[in-house]
Protein backbone atom coordinates (compact mmCIF):
# COMPACT_ATOMS: atom_id res chain seq x y z
CA UNK A 1 0.00 0.00 0.00
CA UNK A 2 2.88 2.27 0.23
CA UNK A 3 3.02 3.66 -3.53
CA UNK A 4 5.55 6.23 -3.68
CA UNK A 5 4.39 9.12 -6.61
CA UNK A 6 7.53 11.28 -6.67
CA UNK A 7 10.92 10.84 -5.00
CA UNK A 8 12.29 14.37 -3.31
CA UNK A 9 15.57 15.77 -2.08
CA UNK A 10 16.56 16.48 0.90
CA UNK A 11 20.10 17.43 2.63
CA UNK A 12 21.22 15.48 6.00
CA UNK A 13 23.49 15.66 8.33
CA UNK A 14 25.74 12.64 8.70
CA UNK A 15 27.04 11.46 12.12
CA UNK A 16 29.31 9.03 11.27
CA UNK A 17 31.67 11.40 8.83
CA UNK A 18 30.30 14.59 10.52
CA UNK A 19 29.36 15.94 6.89
CA UNK A 20 26.42 16.88 5.07
CA UNK A 21 24.99 14.35 2.40
CA UNK A 22 22.04 14.36 -0.01
CA UNK A 23 19.11 11.69 0.23
CA UNK A 24 16.17 11.18 -1.37
CA UNK A 25 12.69 9.64 0.39
CA UNK A 26 9.21 9.19 -1.32
CA UNK A 27 6.93 11.28 -1.28
CA UNK A 28 3.76 9.25 -0.84
CA UNK A 29 -0.11 9.53 -2.09
CA UNK A 30 -3.02 10.25 -0.45
CA UNK A 31 -3.84 6.64 -1.36
CA UNK A 32 -0.43 5.72 0.85
CA UNK A 33 -1.82 8.42 3.73
CA UNK A 34 -5.15 6.86 4.26
CA UNK A 35 -3.66 3.59 4.42
CA UNK A 36 -1.78 4.73 7.09
CA UNK A 37 -4.56 6.30 9.30
CA UNK A 38 -6.53 2.85 8.58
CA UNK A 39 -3.39 0.94 10.34
CA UNK A 40 -3.73 3.42 13.33
CA UNK A 41 -7.33 2.88 13.74
CA UNK A 42 -7.03 -0.77 13.77
CA UNK A 43 -4.27 -0.93 16.12
CA UNK A 44 -6.58 1.54 18.52
CA UNK A 45 -9.82 -0.57 17.61
CA UNK A 46 -7.18 -3.68 18.90
CA UNK A 47 -6.10 -1.99 22.19
CA UNK A 48 -10.48 -1.01 23.11
CA UNK A 49 -11.32 -4.56 22.86
CA UNK A 50 -8.15 -5.80 25.16
CA UNK A 51 -9.32 -3.42 27.50
CA UNK A 52 -13.00 -4.18 27.55
CA UNK A 53 -12.11 -8.20 27.67
CA UNK A 54 -9.83 -7.44 30.68
CA UNK A 55 -13.26 -4.46 32.42
CA UNK A 56 -15.09 -8.16 31.42
CA UNK A 57 -12.67 -10.68 33.48
CA UNK A 58 -13.20 -8.06 36.22
CA UNK A 59 -9.45 -6.93 35.86
CA UNK A 60 -10.12 -3.22 34.37
CA UNK A 61 -12.45 -1.06 36.03
CA UNK A 62 -12.20 2.67 35.98
CA UNK A 63 -12.60 5.22 39.17
CA UNK A 64 -12.24 2.16 41.45
CA UNK A 65 -10.17 -0.52 42.10
CA UNK A 66 -10.95 -3.94 40.45
CA UNK A 67 -11.78 -5.51 43.72
CA UNK A 68 -14.91 -3.80 45.29
CA UNK A 69 -17.03 -0.89 44.02
CA UNK A 70 -19.31 1.50 45.80
CA UNK A 71 -21.62 -0.86 46.25
CA UNK A 72 -19.79 -3.74 48.32
CA UNK A 73 -20.22 -5.90 45.39
CA UNK A 74 -17.11 -7.22 43.68
CA UNK A 75 -18.59 -8.33 40.29
CA UNK A 76 -16.32 -10.62 37.93
CA UNK A 77 -19.29 -10.28 35.14
CA UNK A 78 -20.24 -7.06 33.90
CA UNK A 79 -22.98 -4.69 36.59
CA UNK A 80 -23.89 -1.56 37.05
CA UNK A 81 -22.13 0.54 39.29
CA UNK A 82 -23.55 3.59 41.36
CA UNK A 83 -22.76 6.38 39.28
CA UNK A 84 -21.16 4.59 36.53
CA UNK A 85 -22.42 2.60 33.26
CA UNK A 86 -21.38 -0.66 33.42
CA UNK A 87 -19.34 -2.10 30.56
CA UNK A 88 -21.36 -4.09 27.71
CA UNK A 89 -21.13 -7.76 28.03
CA UNK A 90 -18.51 -9.23 26.11
CA UNK A 91 -18.03 -13.04 25.40
CA UNK A 92 -19.24 -15.45 28.02
CA UNK A 93 -19.09 -13.57 31.54
CA UNK A 94 -18.17 -15.31 34.81
CA UNK A 95 -20.79 -16.19 36.27
CA UNK A 96 -19.65 -16.12 40.52
CA UNK A 97 -20.28 -12.49 41.79
CA UNK A 98 -18.95 -12.18 45.20
CA UNK A 99 -20.91 -9.79 47.60
CA UNK A 100 -18.79 -7.92 49.52
CA UNK A 101 -19.31 -5.85 53.36
CA UNK A 102 -19.54 -1.88 52.13
CA UNK A 103 -17.98 0.67 54.08
CA UNK A 104 -20.88 2.38 54.85
CA UNK A 105 -19.46 5.20 56.08
CA UNK A 106 -15.27 6.90 56.61
CA UNK A 107 -14.61 5.37 60.08
CA UNK A 108 -16.34 1.96 59.52
CA UNK A 109 -13.77 -1.01 59.47
CA UNK A 110 -15.70 -4.12 60.34
CA UNK A 111 -19.60 -4.62 59.81
CA UNK A 112 -22.28 -7.07 61.54
CA UNK A 113 -24.70 -8.97 59.85
CA UNK A 114 -27.94 -8.13 61.45
CA UNK A 115 -29.99 -10.15 59.19
CA UNK A 116 -30.03 -11.93 55.79
CA UNK A 117 -33.00 -10.85 54.18
CA UNK A 118 -32.81 -13.59 51.56
CA UNK A 119 -32.06 -17.05 52.02
CA UNK A 120 -30.03 -19.10 50.10
CA UNK A 121 -31.49 -19.99 46.66
CA UNK A 122 -33.30 -16.55 46.55
CA UNK A 123 -33.73 -14.78 43.19
CA UNK A 124 -32.52 -11.01 43.73
CA UNK A 125 -33.80 -8.60 41.21
CA UNK A 126 -31.38 -5.77 40.78
CA UNK A 127 -31.60 -2.84 43.32
CA UNK A 128 -33.13 -5.10 45.86
CA UNK A 129 -32.11 -5.01 49.73
CA UNK A 130 -30.49 -8.39 50.37
CA UNK A 131 -29.19 -8.03 54.11
CA UNK A 132 -28.94 -5.37 57.18
CA UNK A 133 -25.87 -4.28 58.69
CA UNK A 134 -24.48 -2.67 61.86
CA UNK A 135 -22.11 -0.10 61.30
CA UNK A 136 -20.54 1.54 63.97
CA UNK A 137 -23.50 4.41 63.61
CA UNK A 138 -26.55 2.79 61.81
CA UNK A 139 -28.13 0.16 60.71
CA UNK A 140 -28.34 -0.25 56.45
CA UNK A 141 -29.61 -1.87 53.65
CA UNK A 142 -27.59 -3.59 51.45
CA UNK A 143 -28.73 -3.60 48.54
CA UNK A 144 -28.17 -5.81 45.03
CA UNK A 145 -26.76 -4.12 41.60
CA UNK A 146 -27.35 -6.83 39.88
CA UNK A 147 -29.81 -9.63 39.33
CA UNK A 148 -28.97 -13.40 39.77
CA UNK A 149 -29.17 -15.84 42.87
CA UNK A 150 -28.25 -15.58 45.82
CA UNK A 151 -26.08 -18.96 45.80
CA UNK A 152 -24.64 -18.91 49.51
CA UNK A 153 -24.08 -16.95 52.61
CA UNK A 154 -20.24 -16.50 54.08
CA UNK A 155 -21.28 -14.89 56.76
CA UNK A 156 -24.28 -15.67 58.82
CA UNK A 157 -26.72 -13.20 61.01
CA UNK A 158 -24.97 -11.76 63.77
CA UNK A 159 -21.47 -12.52 62.15
CA UNK A 160 -18.75 -9.90 61.92
CA UNK A 161 -16.27 -9.23 59.35
CA UNK A 162 -14.13 -6.94 57.94
CA UNK A 163 -14.97 -3.97 54.96
CA UNK A 164 -14.61 -5.74 51.79
CA UNK A 165 -14.68 -9.32 52.86
CA UNK A 166 -16.93 -11.44 50.62
CA UNK A 167 -20.24 -11.89 52.94
CA UNK A 168 -22.08 -14.07 49.89
CA UNK A 169 -22.23 -15.30 46.28
CA UNK A 170 -24.62 -14.30 43.40
CA UNK A 171 -24.89 -16.63 40.54
CA UNK A 172 -26.53 -16.54 37.03
CA UNK A 173 -27.69 -20.07 37.16
CA UNK A 174 -29.28 -22.96 39.60
CA UNK A 175 -26.76 -24.76 37.77
CA UNK A 176 -23.57 -22.70 38.98
CA UNK A 177 -24.33 -22.62 42.91
CA UNK A 178 -22.14 -25.76 43.04
CA UNK A 179 -19.43 -23.63 41.90
CA UNK A 180 -20.07 -20.91 44.01
CA UNK A 181 -20.08 -23.01 47.36
CA UNK A 182 -16.95 -24.49 46.41
CA UNK A 183 -15.70 -21.25 46.08
CA UNK A 184 -17.19 -19.91 49.62
CA UNK A 185 -15.40 -23.30 51.47
CA UNK A 186 -11.76 -22.56 49.68
CA UNK A 187 -11.90 -19.06 51.30
CA UNK A 188 -8.72 -18.09 52.85
CA UNK A 189 -9.91 -16.55 56.38
CA UNK A 190 -13.81 -17.20 57.97
CA UNK A 191 -15.46 -14.08 59.36
CA UNK A 192 -15.48 -13.45 62.47
CA UNK A 193 -18.14 -15.59 64.01
CA UNK A 194 -20.87 -13.66 66.61
CA UNK A 195 -20.12 -13.25 69.74
CA UNK A 196 -21.86 -15.98 71.82
CA UNK A 197 -24.76 -14.69 74.03
CA UNK A 198 -24.33 -14.44 77.93
CA UNK A 199 -26.33 -17.10 79.49
CA UNK A 200 -30.13 -15.54 80.82
CA UNK A 201 -30.68 -15.16 84.29
CA UNK A 202 -31.55 -18.05 86.10
CA UNK A 203 -34.91 -18.01 86.87
CA UNK A 204 -36.30 -17.79 90.16
CA UNK A 205 -38.31 -20.82 90.62
CA UNK A 206 -40.61 -22.09 93.03
CA UNK A 207 -39.43 -24.50 95.62
CA UNK A 208 -40.73 -27.59 94.82
CA UNK A 209 -43.83 -29.04 96.98
CA UNK A 210 -43.44 -32.12 99.31
CA UNK A 211 -46.02 -34.84 98.77
CA UNK A 212 -48.93 -34.59 100.46
CA UNK A 213 -49.82 -37.93 102.82
CA UNK A 214 -52.44 -40.34 101.50
CA UNK A 215 -55.68 -38.81 103.05
CA UNK A 216 -58.27 -42.21 104.49
CA UNK A 217 -61.02 -42.67 102.08
CA UNK A 218 -64.18 -41.09 102.34
CA UNK A 219 -67.34 -41.52 101.68
CA UNK A 220 -68.15 -40.69 98.11
CA UNK A 221 -70.42 -37.69 97.96
CA UNK A 222 -73.74 -37.87 95.93
CA UNK A 223 -72.56 -36.32 92.51
CA UNK A 224 -73.55 -32.89 92.94
CA UNK A 225 -76.89 -31.62 90.10
CA UNK A 226 -76.65 -30.43 87.03
CA UNK A 227 -76.67 -25.87 87.08
CA UNK A 228 -77.05 -23.77 84.82
CA UNK A 229 -74.32 -21.43 85.58
CA UNK A 230 -73.41 -18.20 82.70
CA UNK A 231 -69.56 -17.90 82.25
CA UNK A 232 -67.66 -15.71 79.71
CA UNK A 233 -65.65 -17.33 77.19
CA UNK A 234 -63.28 -15.47 74.79
CA UNK A 235 -63.66 -16.30 70.71
CA UNK A 236 -60.96 -18.36 69.38
CA UNK A 237 -57.71 -16.94 69.56
CA UNK A 238 -56.57 -15.99 66.12
CA UNK A 239 -53.23 -16.69 64.84
CA UNK A 240 -50.79 -14.95 66.91
CA UNK A 241 -49.50 -11.49 65.15
CA UNK A 242 -46.08 -10.77 64.31
CA UNK A 243 -44.71 -8.80 67.47
CA UNK A 244 -42.45 -5.45 67.95
CA UNK A 245 -39.00 -6.01 68.50
CA UNK A 246 -37.79 -6.73 72.28
CA UNK A 247 -35.28 -4.38 71.42
CA UNK A 248 -37.51 -1.45 70.37
CA UNK A 249 -35.18 -1.46 67.27
CA UNK A 250 -37.40 -0.72 63.96
CA UNK A 251 -35.58 -2.56 61.32
CA UNK A 252 -37.94 -1.54 58.03
CA UNK A 253 -37.75 -1.82 54.33
CA UNK A 254 -37.28 1.41 52.95
CA UNK A 255 -40.57 0.74 50.67
CA UNK A 256 -42.55 -0.10 54.49
CA UNK A 257 -40.95 3.11 55.94
CA UNK A 258 -42.71 5.21 52.55
CA UNK A 259 -45.64 3.36 53.23
CA UNK A 260 -45.85 3.93 56.95
CA UNK A 261 -45.38 7.28 56.02
CA UNK A 262 -48.19 7.63 53.84
CA UNK A 263 -50.54 5.82 56.33
CA UNK A 264 -49.66 7.64 59.68
CA UNK A 265 -48.57 4.24 61.20
CA UNK A 266 -45.95 4.30 63.98
CA UNK A 267 -43.02 1.41 63.20
CA UNK A 268 -42.46 0.64 66.76
CA UNK A 269 -45.73 -0.30 67.17
CA UNK A 270 -46.03 -3.01 64.08
CA UNK A 271 -44.52 -6.35 64.45
CA UNK A 272 -42.21 -7.50 61.43
CA UNK A 273 -42.86 -11.03 59.71
CA UNK A 274 -39.64 -10.85 58.24
CA UNK A 275 -36.00 -12.27 59.25
CA UNK A 276 -35.17 -10.68 62.83
CA UNK A 277 -38.98 -8.66 62.38
CA UNK A 278 -38.05 -6.72 60.08
CA UNK A 279 -41.55 -4.66 59.00
CA UNK A 280 -42.54 -4.87 55.01
CA UNK A 281 -44.73 -3.41 53.65
CA UNK A 282 -47.65 -5.95 54.19
CA UNK A 283 -46.57 -5.75 58.11
CA UNK A 284 -47.80 -1.76 57.87
CA UNK A 285 -50.70 -2.45 56.11
CA UNK A 286 -51.65 -5.37 58.02
CA UNK A 287 -51.40 -2.80 61.50
CA UNK A 288 -53.19 -0.12 59.76
CA UNK A 289 -56.26 -1.74 58.92
CA UNK A 290 -56.82 -3.79 62.36
CA UNK A 291 -60.22 -3.11 63.56
CA UNK A 292 -60.14 -2.53 67.46
CA UNK A 293 -59.99 -5.78 69.58
CA UNK A 294 -63.53 -7.76 69.43
CA UNK A 295 -65.70 -7.33 72.82
CA UNK A 296 -65.19 -10.20 75.20
CA UNK A 297 -68.45 -12.66 74.24
CA UNK A 298 -70.75 -13.98 76.74
CA UNK A 299 -71.97 -17.46 76.03
CA UNK A 300 -74.39 -19.42 78.74
CA UNK A 301 -72.98 -23.01 79.56
CA UNK A 302 -73.84 -26.04 81.85
CA UNK A 303 -71.15 -26.96 83.93
CA UNK A 304 -71.65 -29.77 86.21
CA UNK A 305 -70.63 -28.33 90.30
CA UNK A 306 -69.00 -31.42 92.29
CA UNK A 307 -67.95 -30.99 95.77
CA UNK A 308 -64.82 -31.38 96.56
CA UNK A 309 -62.76 -32.04 99.51
CA UNK A 310 -60.67 -29.08 100.65
CA UNK A 311 -57.19 -29.06 99.19
CA UNK A 312 -54.40 -29.70 101.41
CA UNK A 313 -52.60 -26.77 102.44
CA UNK A 314 -49.28 -25.82 100.03
CA UNK A 315 -45.64 -26.04 102.15
CA UNK A 316 -43.77 -22.70 102.58
CA UNK A 317 -41.59 -22.13 99.58
CA UNK A 318 -38.08 -22.40 100.08
CA UNK A 319 -35.75 -18.81 101.30
CA UNK A 320 -34.42 -17.18 97.85
CA UNK A 321 -30.90 -16.64 97.85
CA UNK A 322 -30.05 -13.03 97.72
CA UNK A 323 -27.93 -13.71 94.44
CA UNK A 324 -30.94 -15.39 92.70
CA UNK A 325 -33.28 -12.36 93.82
CA UNK A 326 -30.30 -10.29 91.96
CA UNK A 327 -29.95 -11.38 89.37
CA UNK A 328 -33.64 -12.09 88.17
CA UNK A 329 -34.11 -8.16 89.40
CA UNK A 330 -31.25 -7.39 86.39
CA UNK A 331 -32.93 -9.34 84.22
CA UNK A 332 -36.50 -8.13 84.59
CA UNK A 333 -34.60 -4.93 84.17
CA UNK A 334 -32.58 -5.57 80.80
CA UNK A 335 -29.63 -5.42 82.80
CA UNK A 336 -26.82 -8.18 82.04
CA UNK A 337 -26.76 -11.14 84.37
CA UNK A 338 -23.83 -9.83 87.32
CA UNK A 339 -20.51 -11.48 86.45
CA UNK A 340 -21.05 -11.62 82.74
CA UNK A 341 -18.79 -10.72 80.02
CA UNK A 342 -20.15 -8.72 77.23
CA UNK A 343 -18.20 -7.63 74.32
CA UNK A 344 -18.90 -4.06 72.53
CA UNK A 345 -21.13 -3.67 70.15
CA UNK A 346 -20.22 -1.85 66.81
CA UNK A 347 -21.37 1.27 68.23
CA UNK A 348 -19.27 0.92 71.46
CA UNK A 349 -16.15 0.00 69.74
CA UNK A 350 -16.41 3.40 67.44
CA UNK A 351 -17.00 5.29 70.65
CA UNK A 352 -13.59 3.39 72.64
CA UNK A 353 -12.03 4.28 69.39
CA UNK A 354 -12.58 8.13 68.90
CA UNK A 355 -12.03 8.34 73.02
CA UNK A 356 -8.60 6.68 72.86
CA UNK A 357 -7.90 8.98 69.80
CA UNK A 358 -8.78 12.45 71.83
CA UNK A 359 -6.01 11.66 74.32
CA UNK A 360 -3.15 12.71 71.80
CA UNK A 361 -4.85 16.57 71.59
CA UNK A 362 -4.18 19.05 73.41
CA UNK A 363 -6.70 20.55 74.77
CA UNK A 364 -7.84 23.02 77.77
CA UNK A 365 -11.26 23.75 79.59
CA UNK A 366 -13.41 27.23 80.36
CA UNK A 367 -16.80 27.77 81.94
CA UNK A 368 -18.93 30.57 82.35
CA UNK A 369 -22.47 30.79 84.24
CA UNK A 370 -25.35 32.48 82.25
CA UNK A 371 -28.50 33.92 83.24
CA UNK A 372 -31.32 32.34 81.96
CA UNK A 373 -34.19 33.67 83.19
CA UNK A 374 -35.66 35.08 79.79
CA UNK A 375 -34.12 31.81 77.98
CA UNK A 376 -36.57 29.52 80.11
CA UNK A 377 -39.72 32.26 79.21
CA UNK A 378 -39.25 32.05 75.73
CA UNK A 379 -39.03 28.06 76.06
CA UNK A 380 -42.13 27.92 77.75
CA UNK A 381 -43.80 29.47 74.99
CA UNK A 382 -42.45 28.14 72.03
CA UNK A 383 -42.32 23.98 73.79
CA UNK A 384 -46.10 24.21 72.56
CA UNK A 385 -45.24 24.76 69.26
CA UNK A 386 -42.95 21.43 69.38
CA UNK A 387 -39.27 23.83 69.89
CA UNK A 388 -36.94 21.22 71.89
CA UNK A 389 -34.33 22.76 74.15
CA UNK A 390 -31.70 21.71 71.94
CA UNK A 391 -32.48 23.33 68.86
CA UNK A 392 -32.70 26.61 70.77
CA UNK A 393 -29.03 25.93 71.85
CA UNK A 394 -27.66 25.10 68.71
CA UNK A 395 -28.97 28.04 67.37
CA UNK A 396 -27.45 30.36 70.25
CA UNK A 397 -24.13 28.46 69.10
CA UNK A 398 -24.46 28.78 65.77
CA UNK A 399 -25.13 32.95 65.76
CA UNK A 400 -21.61 32.69 68.27
CA UNK A 401 -19.65 31.10 66.18
CA UNK A 402 -20.44 33.05 63.02
CA UNK A 403 -18.12 35.10 65.15
CA UNK A 404 -15.36 32.27 65.59
CA UNK A 405 -14.43 30.92 62.78
CA UNK A 406 -11.49 28.84 64.21
CA UNK A 407 -14.21 27.34 66.89
CA UNK A 408 -15.32 25.43 64.61
CA UNK A 409 -12.43 24.41 62.49
CA UNK A 410 -10.28 21.48 62.19
CA UNK A 411 -6.57 21.01 62.96
CA UNK A 412 -4.72 18.69 60.04
CA UNK A 413 -1.66 16.60 60.66
CA UNK A 414 -0.78 19.32 63.44
CA UNK A 415 0.28 21.59 60.87
CA UNK A 416 -2.70 22.92 59.24
CA UNK A 417 -5.91 24.58 60.18
CA UNK A 418 -9.03 23.74 58.03
CA UNK A 419 -11.82 26.52 58.11
CA UNK A 420 -14.94 24.43 57.36
CA UNK A 421 -17.47 26.36 55.25
CA UNK A 422 -20.52 25.42 57.12
CA UNK A 423 -21.51 25.35 61.15
CA UNK A 424 -22.90 22.15 61.64
CA UNK A 425 -24.12 21.73 65.13
CA UNK A 426 -23.90 17.96 66.01
CA UNK A 427 -25.33 17.61 69.87
CA UNK A 428 -24.79 13.98 71.63
CA UNK A 429 -27.74 11.49 71.95
CA UNK A 430 -27.27 8.68 74.06
CA UNK A 431 -28.77 5.19 72.92
CA UNK A 432 -30.68 2.54 74.62
CA UNK A 433 -28.19 -0.08 73.75
CA UNK A 434 -25.38 1.78 74.67
CA UNK A 435 -22.77 4.03 73.13
CA UNK A 436 -23.89 7.35 72.00
CA UNK A 437 -24.28 9.22 68.89
CA UNK A 438 -24.52 12.99 67.49
CA UNK A 439 -27.58 13.85 64.75
CA UNK A 440 -26.44 16.70 63.21
CA UNK A 441 -28.01 20.23 62.56
CA UNK A 442 -26.76 21.61 59.74
CA UNK A 443 -26.11 25.29 58.75
CA UNK A 444 -27.41 26.00 62.74
CA UNK A 445 -26.46 30.06 62.36
CA UNK A 446 -28.53 30.88 59.26
CA UNK A 447 -31.85 28.35 59.99
CA UNK A 448 -34.35 29.62 61.67
CA UNK A 449 -35.48 27.39 65.24
CA UNK A 450 -38.76 26.17 63.72
CA UNK A 451 -36.80 24.53 61.00
CA UNK A 452 -34.29 23.23 63.63
CA UNK A 453 -36.79 21.82 65.90
CA UNK A 454 -38.55 20.15 62.89
CA UNK A 455 -35.19 18.53 61.85
CA UNK A 456 -34.47 17.48 65.38
CA UNK A 457 -37.85 15.50 65.90
CA UNK A 458 -37.00 13.48 62.98
CA UNK A 459 -33.14 13.03 63.78
CA UNK A 460 -33.91 11.96 67.03
CA UNK A 461 -36.47 9.20 66.27
CA UNK A 462 -34.14 7.85 63.43
CA UNK A 463 -31.18 7.49 65.33
CA UNK A 464 -32.30 6.03 68.43
CA UNK A 465 -33.56 3.03 65.56
CA UNK A 466 -30.37 3.20 63.92
CA UNK A 467 -31.95 4.45 61.18
CA UNK A 468 -29.31 7.90 60.11
CA UNK A 469 -27.80 7.59 57.07
CA UNK A 470 -23.52 8.61 57.49
CA UNK A 471 -23.97 12.79 56.16
CA UNK A 472 -26.58 13.03 59.24
CA UNK A 473 -24.43 12.36 62.05
CA UNK A 474 -20.47 12.53 60.71
CA UNK A 475 -20.54 16.56 59.62
CA UNK A 476 -20.13 18.02 62.71
CA UNK A 477 -17.92 20.94 62.71
CA UNK A 478 -19.02 22.13 66.54
CA UNK A 479 -20.90 19.53 69.54
CA UNK A 480 -22.99 20.06 72.23
CA UNK A 481 -23.30 17.59 75.54
CA UNK A 482 -25.98 18.88 77.55
CA UNK A 483 -26.95 16.56 80.81
CA UNK A 484 -28.79 19.36 82.47
CA UNK A 485 -32.00 17.08 81.80
CA UNK A 486 -30.35 14.67 84.80
CA UNK A 487 -29.32 17.80 87.00
CA UNK A 488 -25.75 17.69 86.71
CA UNK A 489 -25.08 21.24 87.06
CA UNK A 490 -21.35 21.13 85.46
CA UNK A 491 -19.16 19.06 83.47
CA UNK A 492 -16.14 18.56 81.26
CA UNK A 493 -16.49 16.91 77.78
CA UNK A 494 -14.28 14.60 75.53
CA UNK A 495 -13.22 16.44 72.29
CA UNK A 496 -14.50 14.68 69.56
CA UNK A 497 -11.41 13.91 67.10
CA UNK A 498 -11.29 16.03 64.35
CA UNK A 499 -13.06 19.27 65.66
CA UNK A 500 -12.06 22.33 67.52
CA UNK A 501 -14.35 22.72 70.47
CA UNK A 502 -17.29 20.82 72.21
CA UNK A 503 -19.45 22.89 74.40
CA UNK A 504 -21.36 21.27 77.99
CA UNK A 505 -24.64 22.55 79.55
CA UNK A 506 -26.16 22.23 82.81
CA UNK A 507 -29.05 22.57 84.35
CA UNK A 508 -30.23 25.37 84.98
CA UNK A 509 -31.39 26.59 88.56
CA UNK A 510 -31.85 29.04 90.97
CA UNK A 511 -29.23 31.27 93.10
CA UNK A 512 -29.86 34.27 95.36
CA UNK A 513 -27.57 36.61 93.72
CA UNK A 514 -27.18 40.66 94.93
CA UNK A 515 -28.74 43.43 93.18
CA UNK A 516 -26.92 46.32 91.89
CA UNK A 517 -28.55 48.43 94.85
CA UNK A 518 -27.38 46.23 97.70
CA UNK A 519 -30.51 44.06 97.70
CA UNK A 520 -30.83 39.54 96.87
CA UNK A 521 -32.85 38.59 94.11
CA UNK A 522 -33.33 35.21 92.67
CA UNK A 523 -31.94 34.25 89.47
CA UNK A 524 -31.63 30.86 87.27
CA UNK A 525 -28.14 30.28 85.90
CA UNK A 526 -26.32 27.37 84.39
CA UNK A 527 -22.98 26.94 83.61
CA UNK A 528 -21.69 26.57 80.43
CA UNK A 529 -18.07 24.66 79.49
CA UNK A 530 -16.10 24.50 76.58
CA UNK A 531 -13.32 22.09 75.79
CA UNK A 532 -11.12 23.27 72.96
CA UNK A 533 -8.27 22.01 70.80
CA UNK A 534 -5.15 24.53 71.87
CA UNK A 535 -3.31 23.67 68.40
CA UNK A 536 -5.92 26.09 66.72
CA UNK A 537 -8.00 27.99 69.79
CA UNK A 538 -6.13 29.99 72.34
CA UNK A 539 -7.70 30.63 75.79
CA UNK A 540 -8.52 34.40 74.80
CA UNK A 541 -10.39 33.18 72.09
CA UNK A 542 -12.17 30.25 73.82
CA UNK A 543 -13.23 33.15 76.45
CA UNK A 544 -14.61 35.82 73.57
CA UNK A 545 -16.74 32.98 72.23
CA UNK A 546 -18.61 32.27 75.46
CA UNK A 547 -18.74 36.11 76.45
CA UNK A 548 -20.97 36.26 72.96
CA UNK A 549 -22.84 33.11 73.84
CA UNK A 550 -23.98 34.43 76.92
CA UNK A 551 -25.49 37.54 75.39
CA UNK A 552 -27.28 35.56 72.78
CA UNK A 553 -28.68 33.51 75.57
CA UNK A 554 -29.63 36.20 77.97
CA UNK A 555 -31.34 38.42 75.05
CA UNK A 556 -32.90 35.18 73.56
CA UNK A 557 -34.94 37.75 71.28
CA UNK A 558 -32.15 37.00 68.79
CA UNK A 559 -32.94 33.80 68.63
CA UNK A 560 -36.14 33.81 66.97
CA UNK A 561 -35.30 36.01 63.75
Amino acid sequence: SYMAKAMESYTAFDARSGALRSRNRPIFSKRSTWSNAGIILGVAAVAIFVVMCGMQRGEVQFGMPARMNQAGVKAKGPMAFRGMMAPRRMGAPNAVKDVFMPALSSTMTEGKIVSWLKSEGDKVAKGESVAIVESDKADMDVEAFDEGILATIVVPEGGTTGVGNAIGYLVDSEDEIAQAKSQAGGAAAAPAAAPAAPEPAPAVAAAPQPAAPAAPAAPAAPAAPAVQATVATAPAPPAAAPQPRADGRVVASPLAKARAKELGVDLKTVGGSGTNGRISVADVERTAAAPAPAATATATATVAVAAAPAAPAPAAPAALKPADIAAAAAAAAGHPARGSVVPFNSMQKAVSKNMVDSLEVPEFYVETTINTNKLDDMYKNVKEKGVAMSPLLAKAAGLALAKHPNLFASCLDGNQVKYNEHINVAIAVAMPDGGLITPVLTDADSRDVTSLAASWKDLVGRARSKQLAPEEYNTGTFSISNLGMFGVTAFKCILPPGTAAIMSVGASQPYVVPTDDGGMKIEKQMTVGLVADHRIVYGAQAAAFLRDLKSIIENPVQLLL
